[in-house]
């Protein structure tokens, strides 16, 4: 009788545990790997891997020194190392990077330091007049032929 209620219960509270924002405080060192699959805000230093489906926000005093994978990524303090995003990597005026970026797209305010290696994978999008400047390109071989 009671039975199907407590696992729909059960279900409900484990998707909410899921979609909660993981909080490392400022004066909080975690030294090892962090695996999620949600939101972080970091305000304290993590030392080593941290992977999650979620968004990441580094407050003004948070540091990541290692590889960082996520999905969308803002920044406010210090990172160093491996930074591997599937969307975009925002950086306020106070952030700090160093090492290597892989992204999608890549916002930054004026006073951001960005020290690194950096590729951005995603859709190449064409120019209004690039086939006609190909054209152009193709017909003056042909004359100097």
């Amino acid at each position: 009788m009671f039975s199907p209620d407590r696992k729909k219960t059960k279900q409900h509270s484990i998707m909410e545990s899921t979609t909660q924002q993981n909080v490392i405080a400022q004066g909080t060192k975690i030294v090892g790997d962090i695996a999620s699959q949600g939101p972080f805000r970091i305000d304290g230093t993590v030392e080593g891997n941290v992977k999650t489906s979620g968004k990441v926000v580094v407050g003004k005093s948070g540091y990541i020194k290692g590889t960082l994978q996520g999905e969308n990524a803002d920044f406010e303090g210090k990172f160093s190392g491996k930074l591997i995003l599937s969307g975009t990597l925002s950086l306020k005026s106070t952030a700090h990077i160093e090492g290597e970026v892989h992204i999608s797209k890549l916002a930054v305010e004026p006073g951001a330091t960005f020290n690194a290696t950096c590729s951005m994978k995603g859709t190449v999008k064409s120019l209004s007049n690039e086939p006609a400047r190909i054209e152009s390109v193709k017909a003056q071989s042909v004359q100097s032929k």
